[in-house]
Order: C-alpha cells, then sequence, then structure tokens
C-alpha cells in the first residue's frame, strides 16, 4: 500500500529536509512525490540546471527506505519561459492572453512549449534513471488546461482533417447549414471562441475532443522519453476530474501505465462520501476493473463553498479506506507539509502550520500503521453486480447552452444514481459506454443524451440475453456529432424500452403516484409495449406515465422519465435490483460495505458514518481492530473494520 503525498521541499531549509525525513519513516510514509512545480528552481534560466537539491533530498528519502514518485514539472513553466515566448501563455475565449503569476501558465500547441517540457523531462531521466528512490515517474500535473489561441486554432484544423477527411464531412457533421456557418476553406474553421449567441454544439464537442487527444499527445511525448530511460519504472499522471476538464479519461487510461486520481469533495452532510465513492469507482471504471491510485486528496478540510470544513478526528481515514476498498493501491495527499507561504498557503498538510504536535499528525500517524494491516487485499477484486454508465463526451454535451433546460446536470444525474447503490450497500462499476455488459446483472444509464449507435446496440443485446438494464430522462437523444435521433425520444433506446416520447416538459418539480416527487424534468411517454409502472400524479402530464418496464428479449428495461428525489429513487433502485437477481443488504443507515475477493477469501469494508453506534451480522476476522467477530459486529461511531472471512 502506497502512503505519502506531494512534497515540495524546495519552499523549506535543508534542516527541515532532514526533520521530513525522519517524520515521515516514523508516520510510515513509503512514497513521496516530488518536483511537480519545481521547473524554476530545476531550471533557474534557460539550459542552466541545479540539481544539487533535489539529489540531497532523493537521498534523504532514499536512506529512510522512502521512494519518490519523481515528477515532470511541465504544468508550471518558469517565468523566464513565459518572458521568451509569450505566445505560449494561455489565451482565453474572448481572446484575453493571460500572464504569468499562478500555475498553468502554457498552451499545450505551442511548439516552444513542448519542446521546453520535452527538454527538461529529459534532463531528469538522464540524471536520476538510476537513483534507488525512483519509484514511479509523475509526468506533468493534472492536465486540463484549455487555450484557444492561434496556435491551437491551428492545430484543431489539422485534427480535425484527420478525423473528417475534408470539409464536406465536416459540414455535414457540424450541420453547418444551420445559422449559415458552412466552411469553404479551411483556414475560416476556428475553436469555439466566445461569440454573439449560442455556440454550435457539435464544434463545442469536438473542440473538448481535440484538446484532449492533444493534452495525451504531450503526455505521450514525455512518457517516451522517460520509458526510454527507465524501461520499468512506471509512469503516470494524476487525473484531475471536473466540469472545465476537457479531457477523456477513459481514453487516457490505456497510456498511463498505473490509473491515478486527485479527488477533493464538496458539500455538507454525507455528501463528500458519497462524492468519494463515486470518484473511486469512476477510477476503477478507467482502470478497467483493475487497481488504481489515488494520488491527491485533502489531509484535512472540505471546500463548502464559503469556508474549507476541516474533517473532524477519524474522517480522514475513513475517506482513505473508501478509495483502499474501492480498488486503490494506497492513499496519497496533497500536500506532506502546508505551505507557509503561497497561493495554497491554507490548504491542509499532513504535517499541519502546527507541526508534528497536532492530532492532525497523529492521525496521519496512526493511518499509516493501519494501512500496513491491508497489504493482504493487493490483487483482489471489488464485488460489483451493477454497472452505472458514464461518458466524458455526454458530459460535454450536456454542458451546452442550447438545451432545453438549463437545470440538465448529466454529472448530478449519474451521481444520483450512484449514491442510491451506495446508501444501499451494493457495488457499483462506473463503466465506459462501450465496456463489455456480460459481468453485470444491472445496468444504470442517467441521462446519456449523446451515445454512439454501436454502443447503443449493444446495450441491447445485453438485455435481449438476459440483462436489466434502468435507464433515465433525456437519454439516447443526438448521435456523437450532436444530431438528432428522429422519430421520437429517446431515439437510440425506444425499441429498446418500448417507448416513444413526443414531448418534453421541462419543470422546476412534479409528484408521481408511488415514487413520490421529481424535479428538473418531465416527458410525455407514449408506451408502444411497456408496461406503465408509476404516473404523474400533478401538473400538465397528471394520469401519464412516468416510469415504465418493458420486456426485451430475456430481460427487461426501465424507463424513469424525471430526476426521482431520492427516498423514491432508492424504492425504485432496490426493486429494479430484485428483479435482476442482485442481493439488497440489511444494512445500518450510514454504513458504508464495499466487499473484495480473491478466490475463497473475501474482505469486507465497514465504516459507519453516522453518529450511532451501528450493527451489522457478520463473521470473520477483523483486519483493524486485530480480533475475531463470531456473528455480530457493533461499530461506534466513525469506526471501521475491514472483515476477513476464508471459505
Amino acid at each position: 500500500m502506497y502512503f505519502g503525498g506531494d512534497y515540495n521541499p524546495e519552499q523549506w531549509s535543508p534542516e527541515t529536509w532532514k526533520e521530513d525525513a525522519e517524520l515521515m519513516q516514523w508516520a510510515g510514509v513509503n512514497l513521496a512525490t516530488v518536483g511537480v512545480f519545481s521547473w524554476s528552481n530545476l531550471e533557474p534560466r534557460p539550459g542552466q540546471y541545479e540539481f544539487g537539491w533535489l539529489d540531497t533530498v532523493l537521498d534523504q528519502l532514499a536512506d529512510h527506505g522512502i521512494g519518490v514518485d519523481l515528477a515532470t514539472p511541465t504544468a508550471s513553466p518558469p517565468p523566464w519561459f513565459s518572458l521568451q515566448h509569450p505566445e505560449a501563455l494561455t489565451v482565453t475565449p474572448t481572446g484575453t492572453r493571460l500572464t504569468h503569476g499562478s500555475r498553468d501558465t502554457y498552451c499545450v500547441c505551442s511548439p516552444a512549449y513542448r519542446e521546453a517540457a520535452a527538454r527538461i523531462c529529459g534532463v531528469l531521466a538522464d540524471r536520476y534513471a538510476e537513483h534507488p528512490a525512483l519509484t514511479m515517474w509523475h509526468v506533468h500535473n493534472e492536465y486540463g488546461t484549455t487555450c484557444y489561441c492561434d496556435q491551437a486554432a491551428a492545430s484543431f484544423r489539422t485534427w480535425l482533417r484527420y478525423q473528417y477527411g475534408d470539409l464536406d464531412a465536416l459540414n455535414a457533421a457540424w450541420t453547418t447549414s444551420f445559422w449559415s456557418q458552412r466552411y469553404s476553406d479551411w483556414a475560416e474553421v476556428m475553436p469555439p471562441r466566445a461569440t454573439q449567441y449560442l455556440v454550435n454544439p457539435a464544434q463545442y464537442v469536438d473542440y473538448r475532443r481535440f484538446w484532449s487527444d492533444e493534452l495525451l499527445a504531450a503526455f505521450k511525448e514525455q512518457k517516451a522519453i522517460l520509458a526510454a530511460a527507465t524501461p520499468d519504472v512506471p509512469v503516470t499522471t494524476n487525473f484531475v476530474f471536473g466540469g472545465w476538464v476537457p479531457v477523456d479519461h477513459h481514453r487516457w487510461a490505456d497510456a498511463v501505465d498505473l490509473v491515478a486520481i486527485d479527488n477533493y469533495p464538496s458539500g455538507t452532510g454525507l455528501g463528500p462520501e458519497e462524492q468519494t465513492a463515486f470518484a473511486a469507482d469512476l477510477a476503477r471504471g478507467w482502470a478497467r476493473r483493475g487497481e488504481w491510485l489515488l494520488m491527491e486528496q485533502a489531509p484535512g478540510g472540505i471546500n463548502v463553498g464559503t469556508r474549507l470544513q476541516t474533517k473532524e478526528p477519524g474522517r480522514m481515514t475513513r475517506m482513505s479506506l473508501s478509495h483502499i476498498a474501492r480498488g486503490s493501491r494506497g492513499a496519497m495527499f496533497f500536500q506532506w507539509r502546508a505551505s507557509a507561504g503561497g497561493a495554497e498557503q491554507h490548504h491542509p498538510g499532513m504535517v499541519p502550520h502546527a507541526g508534528q504536535e497536532s492530532r492532525r499528525f497523529l492521525e496521519v500517524c496512526e493511518l499509516g500503521g493501519l494501512l500496513g494491516r491491508l497489504d493482504e487485499i493487493s490483487g483482489s477484486s471489488v464485488e460489483a453486480e451493477v454497472a452505472v454508465l458514464w461518458d466524458s463526451a455526454a458530459w460535454w454535451a450536456m454542458q451546452g447552452t442550447h438545451l432545453p433546460s438549463s437545470e440538465l446536470d448529466y454529472l448530478e444525474a449519474v451521481q444520483s444514481a450512484h449514491r442510491q447503490f451506495w446508501h444501499a450497500g451494493i457495488g457499483v462499476d462506473v463503466i465506459h459506454p462501450s465496456a463489455d455488459l456480460s459481468p453485470y446483472r444491472l445496468v444504470v444509464v442517467p441521462s446519456l443524451y449523446l451515445i454512439d449507435p454501436a454502443h447503443a446496440a449493444v446495450l441491447r443485446e445485453y438485455v435481449a440475453a438476459g440483462g436489466h438494464v434502468l435507464v433515465t430522462y433525456f437519454s439516447g437523444i443526438v448521435n456523437p456529432n450532436c444530431r438528432v435521433f428522429l422519430g421520437g425520444y429517446p431515439g437510440a433506446f425506444r425499441e429498446l424500452l418500448g417507448i416513444r416520447v413526443e414531448e418534453f416538459y421541462p419543470v422546476a418539480e412534479t409528484e408521481l403516484a408511488d415514487a413520490g416527487k421529481g424535479r428538473w424534468w418531465s416527458e410525455h411517454v407514449g408506451p408502444e409495449g411497456a408496461e406503465v409502472i408509476d404516473v404523474y400524479a400533478s401538473g400538465p402530464l397528471a394520469g401519464s406515465p412516468a416510469i415504465t418496464r418493458n420486456s426485451f428479449g430475456g430481460g427487461e428495461a426501465w424507463y424513469v422519465s424525471t430526476q426521482l428525489e431520492d427516498a423514491g429513487y432508492q424504492r425504485l433502485v432496490e426493486t429494479a435490483c430484485r428483479r435482476a437477481g442482485v442481493a439488497v443488504p440489511d444494512l445500518p443507515d450510514e454504513v458504508e460495505l464495499v466487499r473484495r475477493r480473491q478466490g475463497e477469501t473475501t474482505w469486507t469494508f465497514l465504516l459507519n458514518h453516522g453518529a450511532g453506534e451501528a450493527t451489522i451480522e457478520i463473521e470473520g476476522h477483523d483486519l483493524i481492530s486485530r480480533r475475531p467477530i463470531e456473528g455480530v459486529l457493533t461499530l461506534k461511531p466513525g469506526d471501521q473494520a475491514v472483515v476477513e472471512r476464508s471459505g
């Protein structure tokens, strides 16, 4: 199990470096990410390198048995580079060129930037290829910076030529006959910069696809350099998740040696725990149901919008274990020591401003000791009989300003589906629509607005062969070029679902006869073979079908035409699970359950996020408390257990 975090020794004195190595060893840290934002310290002037400080730090870490995830510092070019190459600075959609003074001050399409990034990467590879501390390479940091400059425009045209071949194909794909947008010369094609009114949705989604590919090409350039120098050292980068990120991590996953993510949940109540589970299941989906690594999380704070809420005692440990339960090879943090200055000086650290004599550092040490007891679960698989589909392109398409309602929210639709299973204690994989569906008894398709017809066909074949599917509102509406499937909604799934929707009825809220309240959305559903399960009880659609179920081949397909509130949604999910043959555990409220298996051995993770004691019927041996569990386990508030059972 990897345990540690980002370490920024360039911010501290050599005396502190020595203390840090000793404290890391004391806390059980075995991996430190070093050098992420060190370019200006490593190359203070063009071609002039200063590695003495890094040599010392890496030597000290190696002497204390601590491995290094050595980063290439290319996410933040030094000031001299921006002064020499102002054309490499980021340009916004409105045409404003940003200035140096923060992080991510680069355009990945700039030849000067790519050359400089490859050069510093090569120098690091040459110098540290044989260093005993080198455990992993960490390329860049949180790829996601978007630029709309002329260099980006030229690269976009090159990408489009490769994708479409000629302008006729591009014009057809983008429906440029609308609003007189037809292109007659490649020079006319631009990124989706700020416009007078609505942007072309196909152009917008293609630019995000292009930018994902361009960032991936930049990553692969550095990876090739590192792999040539150290073929046996894994190379990764930290995936960051958010609506602003133009990266298709499903496609990127094949390019990294280990999927690694950063996770910074937000909100109040159990929202951060629900988001943590979703991020972890999503990462495992990117890793093709394999192991992955939590590269960054905050050791002590949760953003609740207007303030940074301190994690109460035990919460950092439970959230770390939630990731590990779902396949992470450890728990890493940003950062080791809280910065004394700079823009993130109030970002929590494993060693806070108060120092090692603090509650937080004590919990860090306890977590380090606990992880040492869980090494045996490595290589086991997470049990999941349910899949939730996720597609970055569908998310991008749903971010358009041209949709019938601004309240449509793809991320919330997917997370809402996922959290019903989280509360029920049912294992879930979050996977791409192209994935193999055969391992699952139930597949959930939340608001999959954009769908490739080939993927829709796979879903039909899955249900025909006996699978069960639950599709929610505003799914199957457009193809990958954002063109509507004609003949009635949801065009890509009409046959499967046995329905035809003629009209949408966006609403603030609505009421169903049995399932309770819905919000944001409703649809005029016409059954074409499907059975009506529930109807609208109020509004213009009162008495009309709201939830249907259709027999299709050997399986069945549910359709939910509104965003159900959690109480009704969870009842529906549990009913669908039982019909699909998925067991629904009897689990106390606010207790998280994840089960891993290898051969005849299972490990059941149980995390009590509630304020009261929780009792669970289970037998085995708890790896955390190191005691046998003989039929009944009682978890105190905030407590956790990992129960091993063989046979």
